[in-house]
């Protein structure tokens, strides 16, 4: 049954998600901040800079009026940038109906932590939004293959399983698989947090390291993740899940990946801010490694890459000796729960 949709967001994955489900048959509203921009959507019928090649059916609707997206929408997707989160939520808060008898939904696909508040996206969205239906969809999802029909597979999170079932439905098809989770938190710290280790990935692929860094970064990458999410209540399935290795193997390994992108210019003597600018998309990674730094100091977990980008990053550090640190820190087991 064809659904209404409101994307906030018209960017990579924006449209991308739009072309899945356009393609499922349903009726999707696209929003944009600027009217210039809607203009530029409605002219190339997509995002012509940020997904070439995409286009979108002609029945597609695009605005920069908020109401519009939002207002009598089966669901509402938010796919902008995690630093806007909490002023795009307040937005969207007016034009939210969260009865029983509506059931709109929230699919929330940033990926990111807030650095004043160190609260997930979700938190956020019901910090502004009390009692909305909120779930997350994540996983190792790049849009440029999505935009063209490329098998992907990606999990949806949500507190209740009916809404998880509900979203699966609305987006599945035969080239796009999703699973359900009831772990949100799992989902969302997995899917900050690999963006951090990526940029520690590219930085390595910057300094000229091979294959054999890489394999360790997300390995040893992945137990950081893993320690810090369940300390906070997520559950070890979900890290070594579609949210946590596979999304972290696939943002440390591809190209399409702007936080590995950014990570090699960074490795190769730019600034954040410089390899930002190269980029020319936001890089979640730099947003969410002070918030993730913070919260492994709240929760007294471990996290040496993570405390060695933040030094890269912000305290000017050469990624040279931050690399030196990790191989020579103090020798100890791979796991300490092994018994000998």
């Amino acid at each position: 049954m064809s659904k209404n949709i409101g994307i906030i967001g018209a960017g990579s994955w924006g449209i991308a998600l739009a072309y899945l489900l356009t393609n499922n048959g349903h009726k999707v509203t696209i929003w944009s901040r600027s009217d210039s921009s809607v203009e530029k959507l409605k002219s190339y019928h997509g995002n012509e800079d940020k997904l070439p090649g995409v286009k979108l059916p002609d029945d597609v609707i695009y605005t920069s009026k908020i109401q519009e997206a939002v207002e009598d929408k089966n669901i509402i997707v938010l796919v902008i940038p995690s630093a806007h989160m909490r002023e795009t939520a307040r937005l969207i808060a007016p034009y939210i109906n969260p009865t029983e008898e509506c059931q709109q939904i929230i699919v929330n696909c940033s990926k990111g932590i807030e650095e004043d508040t160190m609260m997930l996206m979700s938190d956020v969205i019901l910090d502004e939004i009390p009692g909305s239906n909120v779930c997350v969809l994540s996983g190792p999802s790049h849009a440029e293959e999505v935009g063209r029909k490329m098998p992907t597979t990606i999990v949806i999170g949500a507190f209740d399983k009916d809404i998880a079932r509900y979203v699966q439905n609305v987006f599945m098809n035969n080239v796009f698989r999703v699973y359900t989770s009831p772990d949100m938190l799992g989902i969302e710290i997995g899917a900050a947090l690999k963006n951090v280790i990526a940029l520690a990935a590219g930085i390595a692929d910057g300094l000229g390291c091979g294959d054999n860094a890489k394999a360790a970064l997300i390995t040893r990458g992945i137990a950081e993740m893993s320690r810090l999410g369940m300390a906070m209540g997520g559950k070890l399935e979900t890290f070594s899940g579609l949210s946590g290795i596979g999304d972290l193997i696939v943002t440390c390994a591809s190209m399409h990946s702007r936080n590995r992108r950014a990570g090699i210019l960074i490795g190769q003597g730019k600034s954040y801010q410089e390899a930002m600018d190269e980029v020319k998309m936001v890089v979640e990674g730099v947003y969410s490694a002070k918030a993730a730094l913070k919260l492994s100091e709240k929760y007294e977990v471990e996290m040496p890459i993570v405390s060695e980008v933040n030094e890269i990053l912000f305290k000017g550090k050469k990624p040279e000796d931050a690399l030196r640190n990790l191989m020579e820190r103090d020798k100890r087991t791979e796991n300490s729960s092994l018994d000998w």
